[in-house]
């Protein structure tokens, strides 16, 4: 599901990229990975903590941004996500505002010919790669806990938050960590019991979804599903949409693994 993502920003200019990031935005290129000290310890033991089995928030307090406007929730997911990676924290609306053009710039013509107002998915994900805060791919799956354990086991081998299409995908999350049963790395056997929401509309929130999680609020699995629900179907043949309808959206971070050959043999 992620290989037309790929091909629909390769598609689109680089040069268009480049020069909207020329300048006014003011976040550094780094690698895409997470210093030490910005990964929480694994909360194991006796009593309580055992009973919560497990515990990651890459997040800090200053990592939150609201969005300015209420078009512009992909770009303060970005710019929040790319506090969370990088050093420094930057909630300057200009920075904002030029990462929201850079998702737009990467986001797919709308199925219905019409202007889009915000950002895509495609472009928010597409952003991150090209900002070298990734690589980033979307992932879709019709089980809320196989998506959650899909974010939970990136996010533990990466260090790097998630994105989350909430409200049907018409609105954008961030997850900045999880607690489960079981540490992702040690076994594919456990549960995600909470996930670390940063909603950048906070604290408008819904009157249809629901209001906001408060920055970095733990959410249970039951209030998590009352607005992180299936993309909205659709019978569009556009490949971007291809997929992804009715299933559970994110934008993963993933380690790319490295294959060592042998006399030419794949080991």
């Amino acid at each position: 599901m992620s290989g037309f993502t790929q091909r629909g920003a390769a598609a689109l200019s680089r040069s268009i990229v480049a020069i909207l990031l020329a300048g006014a935005l003011a976040v550094a290129t780094v690698p895409g990975t997470l210093a030490a000290s910005r990964v929480a310890p694994a909360t194991t033991g006796s009593g309580a903590a055992a009973e919560a089995g497990f515990t990651l928030d890459l997040s800090t307090a200053g990592d939150f941004v609201a969005q300015t406007n209420f078009v512009q929730c992909v770009g303060a997911s970005m710019q929040m996500m790319l506090n969370i990676i990088r050093p420094d924290d930057d909630r300057t609306a200009a920075t904002q505002l030029q990462l929201q053009t850079v998702a737009r710039a990467l986001s797919p013509t709308r199925p219905d010919g019409r202007e889009r107002k915000g950002a895509s998915v495609v472009g928010w994900s597409a952003g991150l790669v090209d900002l070298e805060a990734g690589p980033y791919r979307l992932v879709g799956d019709v089980d809320l806990q196989t998506i959650l354990r899909s974010a939970a086991r990136s996010m533990r081998e990466t260090g790097r938050p998630v994105g989350l299409l909430v409200w049907a995908g018409r609105h954008a999350w961030v997850l900045g960590g999880f607690t489960a049963t079981a540490d992702p790395l040690l076994t594919s056997d456990f549960e995600v019991t909470g996930a670390v929401i940063m909603d950048p509309l906070y604290p408008h929130g819904s009157r249809v979804w629901g209001p906001s999680p408060k920055p970095r609020q733990v959410l249970t699995i039951d209030e998590l599903r009352r607005q992180f629900v299936p993309r909205r179907s659709s019978q569009s043949s556009n490949a971007w949409l291809s997929g992804f309808g009715g299933r559970y959206v994110i934008v993963m971070p993933w380690a790319p693994s490295t294959v060592r050959t042998v006399g030419g043999v794949l080991r």
